[in-house]
């Protein structure tokens, strides 16, 4: 019960990153890439501390941590920038659906094994993330916008393929975050960051970076060495749908039947990815 309860905690948690980057960056709290610059520096210095606490240094290379960097980087400036037009439940389908088939994809390009359903079940998800935003009904999603998320899930995709297999998660996503909280200067200066910072907004990306992506990183790490890979990656569909709930009722967002279906499509496709893989000899 009590591993259900931290796993549950830590779904919300990132799901609470959709519905703060939306509150903060769409009725303009904040522009987008001063909260993303906000919420990495703070989400460092809690991972920082949390290091600290632990006893825990770095153990991994330069060219691993900068690659976490950039792609972190990239992440954050397309998550943040997307949720100036995105609703929070589309921007966190639309980012999780990107993050899982981009992962599916690099396994094909690296010629793992793979079942037809799982193709099958990739394309499902394709679909239904084209049926959300296809233009017309009742979600407006700007193209630019979609695209923008769809270059933070391929930085998030990015993030997590080069962060397998880290000696020390913890302190290598302390590292990612530092390192990231310098690398997106150049897109703060550029997209006029800081243009645009109330208090209300400063909270939010103080929350979104220490609390919801700092802690809820950190608690993560602690539970996942305690599930099985398919239930954990199979867990995770559960943050778009708490994205749209929450979305829907604190931000008042449209729910259609256009959001429901296409969400249905998406996290189906994804499930069969999960269930469908082949089984390893030996």
């Amino acid at each position: 019960m009590r591993l259900i309860l931290l796993t549950t905690l830590v779904m919300i948690a990132f799901a609470a990153n959709s519905i703060l980057g939306r509150w903060a960056i769409g009725p303009g709290h904040m522009d987008a890439t001063g909260f993303g610059l906000l919420r990495l520096g703070s989400g460092a210095a809690m991972l920082w501390v949390l290091c600290v606490l632990q006893g825990q240094r770095p153990a991994e290379g330069w060219g691993r941590s900068l690659a976490g960097g950039a792609s972190l980087t990239l992440y954050m400036v397309g998550f943040s920038v997307a949720y100036a037009a995105l609703d929070a439940g589309l921007g966190a389908l639309v980012l999780f659906g990107v993050v899982q088939v981009s992962m599916f994809g690099w396994g094909l390009i690296r010629g793992q094994a793979t079942a037809p359903l799982q193709i099958l079940g990739a394309g499902l998800a394709l679909a239904g993330l084209a049926y959300v935003v296809w233009p017309g009904g009742e979600v407006t999603a700007p193209l630019w916008a979609v695209l923008s998320m769809g270059a933070g899930g391929l930085g998030w995709g990015i993030y997590s393929l080069v962060g397998r297999g880290a000696k020390a998660p913890l302190p290598a996503s302390a590292a990612n975050f530092a390192l990231a909280t310098l690398m997106i200067l150049p897109a703060v200066w550029a997209l006029g960051g800081g243009s645009v910072v109330t208090p209300f907004g400063c909270l939010l990306a103080v929350i979104s970076g220490a609390v919801t992506s700092g802690l809820g990183y950190a608690l993560w790490y602690r539970v996942l060495p305690q599930i099985a890979g398919p239930v954990a990656a199979t867990v995770q569909l559960s943050v778009p749908v708490i994205a749209i709930l929450a979305g829907t009722l604190l931000l008042g967002e449209p729910l259609g039947p256009r959001l429901i279906l296409g969400t249905f499509a998406v996290l189906g496709g994804i499930a069969v990815v999960i269930f469908c893989a082949p089984k390893r000899r030996g």
